[in-house]
């Protein structure tokens, strides 16, 4: 009988501080899962035979880095493929040096879901709280606290209760809605994808379990349609003379032909003519489609604007956001910056920065010397031109943004349109 391809696929994020177990962890998950291959296995095999080690290193299947391998630790988002019976994966394993959260930035901005690893020996640490209130402020639904090296503690389970009330505690506070702790031993196998014999007082799934049990996504037609135009089509020929197409992918939501729109910033509004994908007439299109729209009235709309249903934010020049700052240089207030979201770049300044956020307390602190690398903190930008922007706590994609330095093109920080630490 034929194997049943999954259809369903959940993308998600390892965090936690350095040597936590997060890439020994993923490689448990592949391992155990059946989802290493020959030769991948036997090259982890070799290396780790190199370097003295009897049984394989699972953490060299994602610490693919040489500078990651000499140094056993990971410094680059590593993402794996893979799947199950149930379901398919796109996992992130993200580093744990404070120096390389803008990188789990990075990997958890378009999860579903976030395991959050805490050694067990040593509970909950700054790096455990910044990685979750980075989860929280990127509005993942789903978090799992994943306590490891259980076996280095006897598997006690006052140990593990201990660390999962006080994180629950702390993620409360941020708003996150849906934590579930699960403890495990990544080295030796327990409650990753087997059950462990060694926990008879847990009685919850193990990891694979949840992920692959957890739900997934949200109904598209429940959300209000957004397209971003990527490129405008005329081919200007004598089979399309008249053909005026405008190709993106669909942010959210769902169109159908004879839908009422409207374009954005302009306010335009019209209907869907048409659409088409691939090349091939059809009468509705869901996100995350890639499309081509042609529409009833003969607008100026080139790329960058927004074709919406529903109600939209009006477009503004001015911009609320709270923002991850990536970059080794400070953002300042009075800095002019470029700021890209969806398709569109418009110059900025930004106006002013209110405060950051305290980590451990989650206060919010002056922030006079402007947001230094890994900060999070509130930010007031001024654009050139109106950008039609929804709250990133109802849309992810339109809600958010990143700013870029005009005169080398890096990115300088990662924002979320009038979202806040608590409001979810």
């Amino acid at each position: 009988m034929p194997t049943r391809t999954p259809t369903t696929l959940l993308r998600f994020a390892t965090a936690g501080s350095v040597d936590d177990g997060k890439s020994t962890l993923v490689g448990r998950l592949l391992h155990d899962s059946k989802s290493v291959l020959t030769d991948q296995l036997e090259a982890v095999e070799h290396a780790s035979r190199r370097r003295g080690q009897n049984t394989p290193d699972l953490a060299l299947l994602t610490d693919g880095l040489r500078a990651e391998r000499e140094q056993g630790i990971t410094i680059d988002v590593a993402h794996r493929y893979f799947a199950t019976a149930r379901r398919r994966f796109i996992l992130a394993d993200t580093p744990g040096h404070v120096q390389y959260t803008r990188n789990m930035v990075t990997g958890a901005s378009t999860a579903e879901l976030a395991v959050v690893l805490v050694d067990a020996r040593n509970g909950i640490v700054e790096q455990t709280r910044r990685h979750a209130a980075v989860a929280a402020l990127l509005r993942v639904p789903h978090l799992v606290l994943a306590v490891n090296k259980m076996d280095l503690t006897g598997y006690a389970e006052d140990v593990f209760a201990a660390i999962a009330e006080e994180f629950t505690a702390y993620t409360a506070t941020l708003g996150v809605k849906d934590v579930t702790a699960i403890p495990i031993s990544a080295l030796a196998g327990d409650n990753v994808v087997e059950p462990s014999a060694h926990t008879h007082w847990y009685c919850g799934p193990t990891l694979l379990e949840h992920l692959e049990t957890v739900p997934v996504g949200t109904d598209p037609h429940t959300e209000p349609a957004r397209f971003p135009v990527q490129y405008v089509i005329r081919p200007q020929s004598e089979e399309f003379h008249d053909y005026r197409g405008y190709a993106g992918q669909l942010a959210s939501g769902v169109l159908h032909v004879g839908d009422p729109v409207t374009v954005l910033p302009s306010g335009h509004t019209t209907t869907i003519a048409a659409i088409d994908a691939l090349g091939t007439p059809t009468d509705t299109a869901r996100a995350p489609q890639s499309v081509t729209l042609r529409l009833t009235h003969d607008l100026d709309i080139s790329r960058g604007d927004l074709i919406a249903t529903g109600r939209a934010a009006p477009p503004t020049k001015d911009i609320e956001a709270t923002v991850c700052h990536l970059n080794e240089r400070p953002l300042h207030t009075g800095a002019k910056v470029l700021l890209k979201h969806t398709t569109r770049t418009v110059r900025a300044l930004v106006k002013d920065i209110s405060y950051r956020i305290d980590i451990d307390t989650l206060q919010q602190r002056p922030a006079t010397e402007g947001l230094n690398v890994n900060d999070i903190g509130h930010v007031t930008l001024r654009t050139a031109e109106p950008l039609a922007l929804d709250n990133y706590a109802d849309n992810r994609r339109t809600g958010s943004f990143i700013l870029i330095d005009p005169a080398d093109g890096t990115t300088l920080t990662a924002g979320m349109a009038g979202t806040d630490l608590r409001a979810q």
